[in-house]
């Protein structure tokens, strides 16, 4: 479901991968209307931190991604979407869209960022048609049985596991 008129495709993340031939973690967005699927490459922080919030895992204090989310709020701001905006030598960029009082900023940031916030705050998130047209991949029928029993298989992975980084 897009936004029309705007170029702008919605989607999920469908899951957070190890992609194997370069041991690197990439969190696939997929259109909801469609069968593309955007795979951006991000680091095992990132893909860390984005894997608590799929997997619902609470901390007693909070995140980065999670003090920023209550910053936003705290001022009196919603994140309204974020925007993975263009693709510029193999580098996602990425807006985030904050609502404060009826004025809307949109702030750079990297997508794996974006994406993690919109988790938290509930947000939609969207690509830019032309950045889906350039990097986003159809996965074939028989591609789909092998992402539903990888996702399965992930389910019972630590997010910790994504690095060796300390939250």
């Amino acid at each position: 479901m897009g936004r029309r008129g705007t170029g702008l495709i919605e989607v999920k993340v469908e899951a957070v991968l190890i992609d194997s031939s370069t041991n690197t973690p990439v969190v696939l967005l997929r259109e909801l209307d469609g069968q593309r699927v955007l795979p951006v490459f991000i680091g095992p922080m990132e893909a860390s931190g984005i894997a608590y919030v799929l997997e619902g895992t609470q901390f007693s204090r909070p995140l980065t991604l999670d003090l920023m989310k209550l910053l936003v709020q705290g001022l009196g701001g919603t994140v309204r979407r974020v925007i993975v905006t263009k693709l510029e030598q193999e580098t996602f960029f990425a807006e985030i869209v904050v609502e404060q009082e009826g004025k809307v900023v949109a702030f750079d940031a990297r997508p794996s960022d974006s994406v993690g916030l919109a988790l938290r705050a509930r947000a939609p998130i969207y690509v830019a048609e032309e950045v889906m047209a350039k990097a986003g991949q159809v996965i074939a029928p028989e591609d789909e049985g092998r992402l539903k029993e990888l996702k399965a298989k992930l389910r019972g992975i630590n997010p910790e596991d994504f690095g060796s980084y300390q939250m």
